[in-house]
């Protein structure tokens, strides 16, 4: 049994943030607010950044009760029940191991781990403590991927023959605003790829709406092999691939087709995703390739209909949530967390369907290597979050 489960668990889950800049870090723009939009559930006990002094200076601009002076001494505080990871990839495997170990509940932001064996560990770990490890796929609950859920399986697409997803993705184009942020997103070494963070959130949908990939052939291409760095002006090497292209096949047999293309969309249009079936179809959009991020919109056709027509979310999937996208998502995952913890649950993302995830990218990384159509590796259980 966890440390956090020995004792009665207080009113409100209390959480400490490792990784919070006021003003651009993703704690900030997306945790804090998602938090104190629930502040009837959590409470904010603290952060832990680098330094004491980066850490006190980022709790007085945020309005938090204290910083931490180091990472250790959060996750072994015991007034924390909930360690939140949102720093760079490269070191979540350390920081969440800890946590674990330490009996803390987690939310790690996405990716998991650098690669499908950390993640594989993370998971293994948090079975074997008793704690809940959540990961932040948050466009799983976003309202219209949950919308489509209930649209496939009511039949409105009838049996789906097919899938096409084409997508930009952001970054990994022909420059970044800022080094300090973003230089170590060029390194595919970091496991912080067009591959594993936008189209990575994709794929933790996809499987919600359509099922599980089985097979998957690929190509990853580095088109670009420099960016140049606004804030600087610098140019700067990249290894990480602008090309992602898969095809594959789902377990119920229908193919399916993905292109991840770098850099921002000209238009604004920068998500187009198809379900063709066997009595309508259905388009999703939005404004980037990241469908955790930006406001999704759904529209969709049947039998003898020639034009797609708006598919309009139910306001019962937005009542009560933060209108902005990136703060809603992220509190909606909250909120699972809590109900899990309090009612033994597990409807949020957790570190097993993290490792879903990272199983279909593994199997894209050995397709592009080998040249050779790839099984993705055995299932795991999951729940189809929310649902």
């Amino acid at each position: 049994m966890s440390h956090a489960s020995r004792a009665e668990r207080p009113k409100r889950l209390r959480v400490g943030i490792v990784g919070l800049q006021p003003g651009r870090s993703w704690a900030a723009r997306a945790h804090v607010p998602a938090l104190r939009a629930l502040s009837e559930k959590f409470e904010i006990i603290g952060i832990a950044n680098t330094s004491l002094a980066s850490g006190e200076k980022a709790a007085a601009a945020m309005h938090l009760p204290r910083a931490f002076a180091s990472v250790d001494e959060l996750v072994g505080a015991p007034e924390v029940d909930i360690v939140t990871v949102t720093v760079k990839v490269p070191a979540h495997h350390a920081i969440v191991k800890a946590a674990l170990k330490a009996g803390k509940h987690v939310f790690c932001e996405w990716p998991l781990g650098n690669g499908l064996a950390e993640a594989e560990e993370l998971a293994a770990l948090a079975r074997n403590e008793g704690v809940h490890g959540v990961v932040g796929t948050q466009a799983r609950v976003a309202p219209e991927i949950q919308y489509l859920c209930q649209l496939i399986e009511d039949g409105f697409a009838g049996e789906v023959l097919s899938t096409t997803l084409v997508a930009r993705g952001g970054g990994w184009g022909g420059f970044i605003p800022e080094k300090k942020v973003s230089a170590y997103l060029l390194d595919r070494a970091n496991g912080a790829t067009m591959l594993t963070i936008p189209l990575g959130h994709t794929l933790a949908a996809l499987r919600d709406v359509l099922g599980e990939v089985a097979e998957v052939s690929a190509v990853l291409a580095t088109r670009r092999t420099t960016t140049h760095v606004a804030d600087t002006g610098e140019a700067l090497p990249m290894s990480a691939p602008d090309q992602v292209l898969v095809s594959g096949v789902l377990a119920s047999g229908a193919p399916i087709a993905i292109h991840y293309r770098g850099g921002m969309p000209r238009d604004g249009d920068g998500l187009l995703w198809e379900i063709n079936g066997s009595e309508g179809d259905i388009r999703v959009s939005g404004g980037r390739g990241h469908p955790q991020l930006v406001q999704l919109s759904l529209k969709g056709a049947r039998g003898d209909e020639k034009a797609f027509r708006p598919l309009d979310v139910p306001d019962s999937y937005r009542s009560g949530w933060p209108e902005d996208v990136v703060p809603g998502n992220v509190a909606r995952i909250y909120a699972r967390m809590a109900s899990d913890l309090a009612d033994g649950t597990h409807t949020a993302p957790s570190f097993e369907d993290a490792v879903g995830v990272h199983r279909i990218i593994a199997a894209i990384e050995s397709a592009a290597e080998t040249g050779c159509r790839t099984a993705v590796g055995d299932g795991v259980s999951r729940t189809r979050s929310g649902r």
